[in-house]
């Protein structure tokens, strides 16, 4: 197993920033890519931006030139540093790893979130 703990969240005015972090812990397992992902209230849970192994990242549009994803291999970290907030990320965000346990296939695992709330 894989374990996620997230930490970083917080209350925020609109234009604010905050970082968050996730790191994983466990035995025999690699991770292939990181990310985080958004669940509003009331809505689906969407992605927000993910990074490989590689390096290579991905982000909404909605995010996109406001939030950077970040990673640390060697700690198995993933950062989100988010800037210029809107009202509209309000939620909680889940970390979420693809990764291999042993010679098993990859799988996601998950945080157990953390909550965002950017207020207006």
């Amino acid at each position: 197993q894989v374990q996620l703990v997230e930490s970083g969240g917080g209350l925020v005015q609109a234009g604010g920033s905050l970082n968050l972090s996730c790191a994983a812990s466990g035995s025999a397992f690699r991770i292939d890519s990181m990310g985080w992902y958004h669940q509003a209230p009331g809505k689906q849970r969407e992605l927000v931006a993910s990074i490989t192994s590689a390096g290579p990242t991905n982000y909404a549009d909605s995010v996109k030139g406001r939030f950077t994803i970040s990673r640390d291999n060697a700690k198995n970290t993933v950062y989100l540093r988010m800037d210029s907030l809107k009202p509209e990320d309000t939620g909680a965000y889940y970390c979420n790893a693809v990764a291999r346990v042993g010679v098993m296939i990859p799988r996601n695992f998950w945080g157990q979130g953390t909550q965002v709330t950017v207020s207006s």
